[in-house]
C-alpha cells in the first residue's frame, strides 16, 4: 500500500496520481488534503510518513507546490527516507542507493506526465543491496 499526502498546492497532482493508481490497481491510503482550500502541509505529510515508518504502508508519496516543505516534514519521522525528485534519474538513484521509502513531488515544478514517470521509476526500482549503500543507510539511521 502507498501512503499519499499533500497540501492544497499538491491536491490536483495527488488526484491525478490517484487516478493512475486506480488504473494500475495499486492500493493506496489518502491522508489528505481533500480540496484546494489553503492548509498546512505538515498536517498531511506527517501522517503519511508515520504510516510508512510504522509499516502500515510500504512507500509514500507526498506533494506540495515545491516538494521541499513536505519532504522536510516527512524526513523528521524516524525511519523515513524521503527524496524530492524532479526527474526519473533522481528517482532511480534514490531507490538504488538510498532505499528511499518516500517520494516528494513539487506540483508547481513538474507537470502531471513527468510526475507519473518519476512515480513509476520510484515504484519500480529496487534497492541495490550494495554493501556500501547499506552501510550509509545505517549511518543515516544512527
Amino acid at each position: 500500500m502507498i501512503a499519499l499526502g499533500c497540501d492544497h498546492g499538491g491536491f490536483a497532482l495527488k488526484e491525478a496520481i490517484i487516478e493512475y493508481f486506480k488504473e494500475k490497481g495499486i492500493e493506496y491510503r489518502d491522508f489528505g488534503c481533500y480540496d484546494t482550500k489553503s492548509c498546512d502541509y505538515p498536517d498531511f505529510g506527517k501522517p503519511a510518513a508515520l504510516a510508512v515508518a510504522s509499516g502500515e504502508c510500504q512507500k509514500g508519496i507526498v506533494i506540495c507546490t515545491t516538494g521541499i516543505g513536505i519532504s522536510i516534514v516527512a524526513n523528521k519521522v524516524k525511519g523515513v527516507r524521503c527524496a524530492l525528485c524532479n526527474d526519473p534519474f533522481a528517482a532511480k538513484m534514490t531507490r538504488l542507493h538510498n532505499d528511499a521509502n518516500m517520494l516528494a513531488l513539487g506540483a508547481g515544478m513538474i507537470g502531471k506526465n513527468m510526475a507519473i514517470e518519476i512515480l513509476e521509476t520510484f515504484l519500480n526500482t529496487e534497492f541495490s543491496q550494495g554493501e556500501n549503500h547499506c552501510r550509509r543507510i545505517g549511518l543515516i539511521e544512527e
